[in-house]
């Protein structure tokens, strides 16, 4: 007879969290400092304590100091603030009638409140052979590890996507002299994010510095045996490459909450206190879809801001003192010497104004709808930011 198969632990959580990011760490210590004493779990399924993302590509990156300089809190705070924290552990499933989580090895978790901060993934490419060694993507600590020293031994460098993480470890990769090329599919970079006079600015930034920028470029193919060591594009061209960066954006990680039965749309759809359909669970970052009256729509956003301002409505609504969210998002970007700052969204704009003269390397770009402004990207111009921002939340209130 064989021996019989371990039986399931289980134990209680006031609040349980699902994902050890910003958003987490923010909303348990929001929690504590609204006066919540019940017990607080976080479960993570990496192993470091709840750490800042944006540096990864950027002084992170070039820097290589130790992952405890991205910690938000030291452990001794968790400790002091008697929030249990449970890293290095997947969950495997969200059982809501039973109102427990079970993990990866077999242990349930029950809770009262469950909160998912489970953030976002690096989107897959539609490629073959993109698990071939010298193929990576940047969105953990341990990618960072793992790319620094293939980085290294690396002279020419395949950067697949030309929107922030891109163009910021272009600009890191550059700045130690190896050779970079980004592919864009789309006719410029930072499409997504932003208008044509900012795209045409870092264009000619990256391009004066020596990046090669191929521009409405599709990728066909990621060539070689074990290794990748080229790349093909549609139109037949070959790019010998010694890396490749994977930097085409990121998708919702909300299988968990879909899995559940919880209404997703790329991301966690939650109303404007961040609760989803159920009203035992609430998700807050970069893995939610929530309403803006402010720009008409529901939004996902993947910035700190978000991250934040949304796990401290979480937890002011749990503890009875929530106001609905809706906030002027606002983002940022290092590349070389150059300081991109962001706020409100540029989408849907009836009219845009460029405020001083690219040239000059400090200039901002106002975006208006109906008269009001709803969106400002400011080069070099942290007062032309400031300013642009406090006014985007008064007009578009």
């Amino acid at each position: 007879m064989g021996a019989r198969p371990p039986v399931a632990t289980k134990r209680m959580s006031d609040i349980l969290v699902i994902g050890a990011g910003q958003a987490a760490a923010e909303f348990a210590a929001s929690l504590r400092e609204g006066g919540f004493k019940g017990p607080i779990e976080i479960v993570g399924e990496e192993p470091w304590l709840p750490y800042q993302r944006p540096p990864l590509s950027k002084k992170f990156l070039a820097e290589r100091p130790a992952p405890d300089t991205l910690f938000l809190r030291p452990q001794s705070f968790w400790r002091e603030k008697d929030v249990t924290l449970t890293l290095g552990t997947a969950v495997q499933s969200i059982e809501r009638a039973k109102r427990q989580v079970v993990l990866a090895d077999g242990r349930a978790i029950e809770y009262r409140i469950l909160v998912l901060a489970t953030g976002t993934r690096a989107r897959a490419l539609p490629l073959p052979d993109v698990e071939l060694a010298g193929v990576h993507s940047l969105r953990r600590i341990d990618d960072v590890r793992s790319l620094r020293p293939a980085l290294d031994q690396a002279r020419r460098i395949a950067i697949i996507g030309g929107g922030y993480i891109g163009l910021e470890v272009a600009a890191v990769v550059r700045g130690e002299g190896r050779a970079v090329t980004v592919i864009e599919a789309e006719e410029r970079v930072m499409k997504r994010v932003t208008s044509e006079p900012i795209s045409a600015f870092y264009q000619k930034l990256h391009r004066e510095r020596g990046v090669d920028l191929r521009l409405g470029a599709r990728l066909a193919a990621i060539e070689g045996e074990k290794r990748a060591r080229a790349l093909r594009l549609e139109g037949g061209e070959t790019l010998a490459s010694d890396l490749v960066l994977n930097a085409t954006g990121a998708r919702a990680n909300d299988e968990l909450a879909a899995s559940a039965g919880l209404p997703c749309e790329d991301g966690i759809v939650v109303d404007e206190h961040a609760r989803s359909s159920d009203p035992a669970i609430y998700a807050i970052g970069d893995c939610t879809r929530f309403p803006s009256r402010r720009f008409g729509r529901r939004v996902r956003l993947e910035c700190v801001q978000n991250a934040i301002d949304q796990a401290k409505c979480a937890a002011a609504a749990i503890l009875g003192k929530g106001a609905p969210y809706d906030p002027v998002p606002w983002f940022w970007s290092d590349q070389y010497e150059v300081k991109f700052q962001s706020a409100g969204l540029a989408e849907g704009f009836e009219r845009l104004d460029v405020i001083g003269d690219p040239a000059t390397a400090r200039f901002s770009v106002e975006y208006r709808r109906g008269g009001r402004l709803i969106a400002i990207d400011a080069v070099n111009d942290g007062r032309a930011y400031m300013t642009g921002r406090r006014r985007i939340a008064q007009e578009t209130a």
